[in-house]
Order: structure tokens, then C-alpha cells, then sequence
């Protein structure tokens, strides 16, 4: 039975930098303009119970929270301790709630984290690489880059009193950034992890770069450059989730990144006023996709559920276009990330806008790890015989 495993809290619905690439601000729907700045104790209050019966309903024994926005540290602490308050105190016995931040970092400070130490909130922190690359597009209203602030929080926070809270660093691909000096600027503030995402775009609003049927494949090219870095570090000093989701689904694990692999939808965003819509990136596709019409003053999180934007869509590879369901990679890729298959008028029937770059991105990484595990076997078969005393 579907279930939310993940809740996207949005606790402030403005931000204080303005990125080139914001799936909320710089795309398709700006429902944003009309919520509330701060989300209200009231809104909490329904948020939480609508929660606690959600897990109690499907005897759900850990649920997550990510707070969210905008930048949510914009909400204020005191909005931040309440609201977290609130959540644990609605949990019934036996059902841990595990708490977590996305912020830029600009309003990361020692208060802010004695919270996270507090409440248990584990951080992530966005930030694109080093200071050139990272201010091509995180940047202020004014233009100025975001790097020097971000680096101080990071610093902040890679810090041991603070290490045990830090989540890890989430990163946009650009192109036009070296890879190899986003990684090392990445890999500059000690990550326990890092994401790196595919900029937002479809087969009607394709990505910077990426234009529809170009054999051509820059992305995969890109993250390549970055794979072969990472791989072959000894020890690796980071995780990197899609490189490790990969390894993991062609070996016949799972994955832990929804941009590939068959996930079900279990993720559910609640804005400022309480208004309950899907994933948020669907925000790049049409200004109604995530919309639901749902709310947690009238509806309950199951009601909500059922619509297309979350479970109520079809899943697996049944319900993928034809030609994923053909592909010989299909069992990795799962068909990318749900908005990146959207086409206007003709819905979301459709391989990834990246589908060129998932393909042989996967292809490398099968042929970069087949050859270890063929070495590996090698070595196991003819084991070293001891020398003669």
C-alpha cells in the first residue's frame, strides 16, 4: 500500500539568493507568489497530526522530515524549535521521526546548529563547487556570489563538535564548469556525501546543453570526468549517491537516489499554507503538475495519495514508454527522473530528456566495474602460494 517514507516541509516559501537555475522561482509554477512567507503554529499543528495518523494508519515505524523552502532558515529558529516540537510530540510510540535541512548555508550559524544538535536535524548544504563555478549561478539578487558565506558555514560545520549533524553537499551540474574543479572544490570541505543533480528540463524545456534527439552526450561526458576521479580514489573520501546508486543497481541492489531506478513516489510536499502537492521538481514541467487540490485542513495525507502527481501515477517499468521498457539498461536507469520525461501535451510517456546521457553514463560504470570484478575473481582463483621455509 503506498505510503509517505518522506515529508517535504516547507517552513518559508521565499529565499535569499537567487539562483539562475531554482526549479521553485525560475520555472513553470509560481504558486510561491501567493503563500504565506512563514508557514503558521495552526498549519503545523494539522501538518503533524495528518502525520501522526499517516504512520499510525500503516504502522510506519520511521518517517522523515526535510524542512525546506525557499531557505528555511529564513523561517527563524524559534519557528524551527516549535515546528520540530510539534512533529515529535504528534509521533505515536514506536515510530521514530528522522529530521533533516536543506539550506543554502548563507544563515548557518552556531545558533542555528546548537538547534541541529538539539532536535537531531541532519544538514545539507547546496553548493556548486568551487567559488568560480559556484558563483556563475548561485548568486545574490544583486549579483554578488554566494562562495565565501557558503564556505564559512561549511567550515563551521565540518567542524568535529558539528561533523555528527552534516548530511553532505547537493551540487547542480553546469556544463560549463570544469568537473574535475567542482569535485576537488566540493571535496574541500570534507563531505560524508555529495549529490550531484541534473540541472531541471524536459522534452519541452530541454536543460542548458541538451537539445531533444542530439546523439550528443555532454552530461554523461561530465559526470565521466567526475567518476573516474572518484572511483579510482584510495580510500574514497566521499560517497557520491548516483555513482554509488548505479554500482548498486547494476550489482542487484537498490538504488538510493529517485533520478534513477523505479522508485515508488513516497515523497510528499507540504507548502507554507498547508496545501499538500507531489514532488517538487514537477514545478519544472506545467503550473498545475504538482498540484493536488488537496490540503492537510480538509484532507488526510492517504486522500492525497492517490493523486497523479504521487501515487495515484503509474510505477514500475510497466508503466514506462516503450522504448525504456526495451532498453537493455532499463533495470538501472528505470526511466530517470519522472519530470524529466514530461512533454507538453503528451504527458510524461516518455524516456528522459537525458536518456542518451543515462545510457552510456551506465554503460561506463557496468564496463568500469565488470572489469574490478573480473580482477577480483582472478585473484580469488589463483591465491598466492606461500614460499617454501
Amino acid at each position: 500500500m503506498p505510503r509517505v517514507r518522506q515529508l517535504v516541509l516547507k517552513v518559508h516559501s521565499r529565499c535569499n539568493l537567487a539562483c539562475d537555475y531554482c526549479y521553485v522561482y525560475r520555472h513553470a509554477d509560481q504558486g510561491w507568489r501567493d503563500r504565506p512567507r512563514v508557514i503558521g503554529p495552526g498549519t503545523v499543528a494539522r501538518v503533524a497530526d495528518r502525520l501522526a495518523a499517516h504512520v499510525e494508519r500503516h504502522r510506519t515505524d520511521r518517517v522523515r522530515v526535510v524542512l525546506h523552502g525557499g531557505e528555511p532558515l529564513l523561517a527563524g529558529l524559534p519557528t524551527l524549535d516549535r515546528t520540530v516540537r510539534t512533529l515529535r510530540a504528534a509521533m505515536p510510540t514506536g515510530t521514530t521521526l528522522d529530521m533533516a535541512m536543506q539550506t543554502n548555508g548563507l544563515l548557518l550559524d552556531e545558533a542555528a546548529l546548537d538547534l541541529c544538535h538539539t532536535h537531531g536535524i541532519d544538514v545539507g548544504v547546496s553548493l556548486d563547487g568551487d567559488r568560480t563555478s559556484n558563483d556563475r549561478s548561485r548568486r545574490h539578487a544583486d549579483g554578488r556570489g554566494s562562495f565565501a558565506e557558503v564556505a564559512a558555514a561549511l567550515r563551521l560545520l565540518a567542524r568535529p563538535e558539528h561533523r555528527q549533524r552534516y548530511a553532505g553537499l547537493l551540487c547542480t551540474v553546469d556544463l560549463v564548469n570544469d568537473p574535475i574543479a567542482v569535485y576537488e572544490g566540493l571535496r574541500e570541505f570534507d563531505p560524508p556525501r555529495l549529490d550531484l543533480l541534473l540541472p531541471h528540463g524536459n522534452w519541452s524545456t530541454p536543460p542548458p546543453g541538451r537539445q531533444p534527439d542530439d546523439p550528443a552526450t555532454p552530461y554523461a561526458d561530465w559526470l565521466i570526468t567526475v567518476f573516474d576521479r572518484w572511483y579510482a580514489e584510495t580510500p574514497r573520501r566521499t560517497g557520491i549517491r548516483l555513482f554509488e546508486s548505479l554500482i548498486a543497481l547494476l550489482l542487484g541492489g537498490r538504488s538510493g537516489t529517485r533520478a534513477l531506478g523505479s522508485a515508488e513516489p513516497d515523497v510528499m510536499t507540504i507548502e507554507t499554507d498547508g496545501t499538500i502537492e507531489g514532488t517538487d521538481t514537477l514545478k519544472t514541467t506545467t503550473a498545475s503538475a504538482m498540484r493536488t487540490g488537496f490540503d492537510v485542513f480538509r484532507h488526510s495525507l492517504d486522500e492525497a495519495l492517490g493523486h497523479p502527481s504521487l501515487a495515484g501515477r503509474p510505477t514500475g517499468v510497466d508503466a514506462l514508454a516503450a522504448t525504456c521498457r526495451a532498453c537493455p539498461v532499463v533495470g538501472a536507469c528505470g526511466g530517470g527522473l519522472y519530470a524529466h520525461r514530461f512533454r507538453d501535451g503528451a504527458g510524461f510517456a516518455h524516456p528522459s530528456v537525458y536518456c542518451a546521457d543515462l545510457f552510456r553514463l551506465i554503460g561506463h560504470v557496468r564496463s568500469t566495474v565488470t572489469a574490478d570484478l573480473g580482477t577480483l575473481r582472478r585473484r580469488v582463483a589463483a591465491p598466492t602460494v606461500p614460499a617454501e621455509r
